[in-house]
């Protein structure tokens, strides 16, 4: 974690909100993105999480609130604004073609060429010795970068696009649920690279509704419940215990135990619950069938 006096802010949100008509997807969301620092954002399906990733990536405009990129605040127009500023966005998807070789993945979109007019063509040697160099860098070591990238492994794909991110100058690298459909071994693999990200002195934004992935590599926390925060945390500030129970509802998950204390403490056959109803149905209420048969 880089010391409080020498933070860099690369990406700071103040108030944010956006709305869809009159759906509330976003209010009043604050977070700082610094140089060699993991802020990872928490929540459940439906708390935020991908509106966010959009405003940050600026396929969507936030409605209130202001967005800073490195001190200066600005409006994302689009996606490629926000590559031209250093942010680059990782999807669960990760905008690969499968059939296509890890090199060419590299490089889609980006492809180097040489030569001039007709005799234009793609650079090929210099593309996979490129992606080959800058995997070993990250300390993945591939087999072969001509193989089909849909013969990776989800880990190793998933790392492929984080080191592809950093080759090509992002500050800021954002990750949609880079572990949610991953093993626990392949989870850990994609860990160590998003904390090597953060070593080479990226600001990253860990999407997740895993606390455990979160805390083991995260800086700072902030959890959303339906559009709007729920806490925010840095690492020394609270434990794995408490991040998890946040996550899960905190004084929610307590009325609950409660209810279901009481439930289970209710003399049966009362009519308290469904199950007590069916079971003690009284004898002159046969069913209508029964009735006219």
């Amino acid at each position: 974690m880089t010391p409080a006096n020498t933070r860099t802010t690369l990406v700071k949100l103040t108030g944010v909100s956006k709305y869809y008509g009159n759906i509330r997807a976003l209010e009043g969301v604050s977070l700082e993105v610094a140089a060699g620092e993991i802020t990872c954002v928490l929540g459940d399906n439906g708390a935020g999480k991908s509106t966010l990733i959009k405003i940050i990536s600026g396929l969507h405009r936030h409605d209130a609130g202001s967005f800073e990129i490195e001190g200066e605040e600005t409006v994302l127009a689009n996606p490629r604004a926000a590559l031209d500023r250093g942010i680059a966005t990782v999807y669960q998807d990760l905008a690969v073609v499968p059939l296509m070789p890890v090199w060419r993945n590299f490089f889609l979109g980006s492809e180097p060429t040489r030569g001039r007019g007709p005799f234009r063509r793609l650079d090929v040697g210099l593309m996979r010795e490129t992606t080959r160099a800058e995997l070993l860098r990250m300390g993945i070591d591939l087999r072969d970068v001509d193989q089909p990238i849909g013969t990776l492994s989800g880990g190793e794909r998933q790392c492929v696009a984080i080191a592809r991110a950093v080759y090509f100058g992002a500050k800021v690298l954002v990750l949609d649920e880079p572990t949610a459909a991953l093993g626990v071994k392949q989870s850990g693999v994609v860990l160590k690279y998003v904390a090597a990200a953060r070593d080479a002195g990226l600001g990253v934004v860990l999407i997740t509704h895993n606390p455990h992935h979160a805390h083991l590599v995260g800086d700072r926390f902030v959890l959303l419940k339906r559009g709007v925060m729920a806490g925010s945390h840095t690492r020394d500030s609270i434990t794995l215990d408490e991040l998890t129970r946040q996550m899960a509802g905190g004084s929610e998950l307590d009325e609950l135990s409660h209810e279901l204390a009481r439930v289970a403490q209710s003399p049966q056959g009362t009519g308290d619950t469904p199950y007590d109803q069916a079971a003690h149905r009284p004898a002159d209420r046969t069913p209508r069938d029964e009735r006219d048969a």
